[in-house]
């Protein structure tokens, strides 16, 4: 069954919820999205999508201060996280580039971003952009670090990076991330010609499993509508959504 780089991106990205009960996306994220209510969809409700923004799958009345007392209370399971720059110890930077205050590029800001990343089980970092001014040796500024010392109490913490190359898993132990496969098409000489840190990478590496047939069937008949919602041009321009 033929399938695009979008369906094969939220089943990938959905691959990583199994397990979650409790999954909450941020705004302008919509394969993040699409991958929650997928899970929600497969699991017949025991899995929760919350998207800010959404008048549908959103159970908060007051947004972001709701979302951050649940992180706190440790009754969010997944969370998402993009950067302007993110580099190879999972440290993410929401700031800007060059030396801060005095920084050549701002990006929106951090948020909540450090709090969640504390707060949340299992971060899942996602930037389709795969270049080296994204994937960086050393960010400019930590808006969140990937790692804190034992002593310090963090049930949180990134757990894969996701690109429109290939799929990292993060090593907590390490510091570092793994690469578990690529996207078709991808070759390995291009992940690391377009990565600016260095990574672990197990000796005949290959693509990423395609979409399941039945959860494909549900993004094209179910997903699309629902993510329309929230995002309209994604749905009826990436996923080809006619409703």
């Amino acid at each position: 069954m033929e399938f695009s780089r979008e369906e094969l991106l939220i089943c990938a990205v959905a691959r990583m919820l199994d397990g979650c009960r409790n999954i909450a996306v941020g705004t302008a994220s919509p394969i993040p999205g699409s991958a929650a209510l997928l899970m929600q969809a497969l699991t017949n409700g025991h899995a929760r999508a919350s998207i800010l923004g959404s008048n549908v799958h959103n159970p908060f009345n007051d947004a972001g201060p709701e979302l951050f007392d649940r992180a706190g209370q440790g009754r969010v399971d997944a969370f998402f996280l993009g950067g302007g720059q993110i580099d190879g110890e999972g440290n993410i930077n929401l700031v800007g580039t060059g030396p801060y205050p005095n920084s050549d590029t701002r990006f929106p800001g951090s948020f909540g971003s450090g709090y969640l990343y504390f707060s949340v089980p299992r971060v899942i970092l996602f930037r389709e952009e795969h270049s080296r001014r994204v994937f960086v040796d050393k960010v400019d500024f930590i808006s969140a670090p990937g790692w804190s010392p034992p002593d310090v109490h963090r049930p949180g913490g990134p757990y894969a990076l996701i690109t429109s190359l290939c799929v990292f898993i993060y090593d907590r132990d390490n510091h570092r991330f793994r690469l578990s496969g690529l996207l078709p098409g991808a070759t390995l000489e291009e992940v690391r010609d377009n990565t600016g840190f260095d990574f672990d990478c197990p000796d005949g590496i290959g693509d990423i499993p395609p979409p399941e047939a039945d959860r494909l069937e549900l993004i094209r008949t179910r997903i699309a509508g629902e993510i329309a919602e929230t995002y309209p041009e994604f749905a009826r321009d990436r996923l080809g959504w006619q409703g």
